[in-house]
């Protein structure tokens, strides 16, 4: 929908990644906040709630999977949309994303126009 934006959270410990995911989803004019590592978004979701976390498996401090099961243990960020990216895309890292309560795994490389698409399908989707 065109219009819409949204508070995306995006953790990813390589720089190179933040900013790429950035650039890609502020184009659709959402608010982007990046942090370096698991520790730091369950800082930041403390005090916010954003509509959608983007969340790479691989994060130091804690990885994507327990951020995202601690995520959706708390009944105000339930209704976020949780993303996990992955560089591995096999069964088993698509078994622990679903037991994580993800609400999709995307392979990286990332593929921009798939990317913005699948973030704001989830997005609408989870909305009430």
């Amino acid at each position: 929908m065109e219009g819409m934006a949204y508070t995306i959270l995006v953790a990813d410990d390589e720089p190179a990644i933040r900013t790429l995911l950035e650039v890609l989803l502020s184009a659709d004019g959402h608010e982007i906040v990046t942090v370096p590592d698991g520790r730091a978004a369950l800082a930041y979701l403390r005090g916010h709630t954003p509509d959608a976390l983007l969340l790479d498996v691989d994060l130091t401090q804690m990885n994507g999977f327990e951020v995202c099961s601690r995520v959706k243990r708390v009944g105000r960020l339930r209704g976020a949309a949780v993303l996990l990216l992955s560089r591995l895309d096999d069964d088993r890292t698509r078994t622990q994303a679903r037991l994580a309560g993800a609400d999709g795994l995307l392979a990286k490389p990332l593929s921009g126009p798939y990317l913005r698409g699948r973030v704001n399908e989830l997005v609408q989707a989870r909305r009430p």
